[in-house]
């Protein structure tokens, strides 16, 4: 289950037109309904709060417009203590393009080193240094393709989300998802699964 959303703070940032503030939140919860034996409610509940900022952009590079650029800074925690508890907190830039019905996003990004001790001091061998997204569109469906990697060798390590949206009834989706690789949830993340998931939406997040 996944519950995002995200709210412009303000228009026109430092007086330039182009520039707003936006803030955003992302909670995702994973439901172990197969095993009562360890937790048959949730797993894991990641939460992810992030300010970024968004310059709007109107450059054509390899056929693409370049429509944005953001810079933000994201956290991301499971909220839970000893042993058990993850975080990590990042920088990024995102370039958003559009190509008649595809859209790409690159982020990529540095993770703020840890003041006091840290949960997790390879995550960044596992979950990489970006991320790329591909979102195609056509008619009222939507298919995407995530992927991240950490560029390493011979420790090369990595993701692949794809994601299949279409229409149910108004607003109403329908989605198919297929994850393989690290770091679908933080629990997990120096862990490699594939998981295939089929469920409703009200938006196109992928």
């Amino acid at each position: 289950m996944q519950l995002s959303f995200k709210i412009k703070g303000m228009e026109g940032v430092f007086g330039h037109d182009n520039l707003d503030l936006w803030f955003g939140y992302t909670i995702t919860s994973f439901w172990q309904a197969y095993n009562d034996t360890i937790s048959s409610p949730f797993r894991e509940t990641n939460y992810e709060p992030e300010v970024f900022m968004t310059y709007r952009t109107d450059y054509e590079i390899a056929g693409f417009r370049g429509r944005f650029i953001n810079l933000g800074m994201v956290h991301q925690s499971n909220g839970r203590s000893e042993g058990l508890s993850r975080s990590w907190n990042r920088v990024y830039a995102q370039f958003g393009f559009e190509r008649d019905n595809l859209a790409l996003l690159i982020r990529p990004w540095y993770r703020i080193p840890e003041r006091d001790e840290d949960d997790n001091p390879d995550i960044e061998d596992y979950l990489g240094h970006g991320e790329l997204l591909a979102v195609y569109r056509k008619g009222r469906n939507a298919y995407s393709l995530m992927l991240r990697n950490n560029f390493k060798s011979p420790d090369n390590r990595g993701a692949v989300k794809l994601n299949w949206s279409f229409p149910l009834y108004g607003r109403l989706k329908g989605y198919v998802q297929y994850f393989n690789g690290y770091g679908e949830s933080l629990i997990d993340y120096n862990h490699s699964q594939q998981s295939l998931g089929l469920g409703v939406s009200l938006t196109e997040g992928m």
